[in-house]
């Protein structure tokens, strides 16, 4: 018989600190930052941190959160609620 000790998976009991990505809060962007991200994203793709570097202030975790929300399906009612109610 086996004595060895088998792994066992590691469980966590604590709640998890993960955040849904629906809970959000949409990030304000200025016009010529849009512009630059929308730029640099055909340029390189979707290599966040380079995009970040070019915009003082911002973090690579901002611009892709921020890329996602304005281009996820999830966001495209959300997004038209924020206009009807900004209108």
């Amino acid at each position: 018989m086996d004595k060895r000790r088998r792994k066992q998976p590691k469980t966590s009991t604590s709640c998890s600190e993960e955040v849904s990505s629906i809970e959000w809060e949409f990030i304000k962007m200025s016009e010529q930052e849009e512009d630059l991200i929308y730029r640099m994203y055909k340029l390189v793709g979707d290599r966040w941190a380079l995009i970040a570097g070019r915009i003082p202030g911002r973090k690579a975790e901002e611009i892709e959160r921020f890329w996602i929300m304005r281009h996820g399906e999830v966001y495209a009612s959300r997004r038209r609620e924020l206009k009807r109610c900004n209108s």
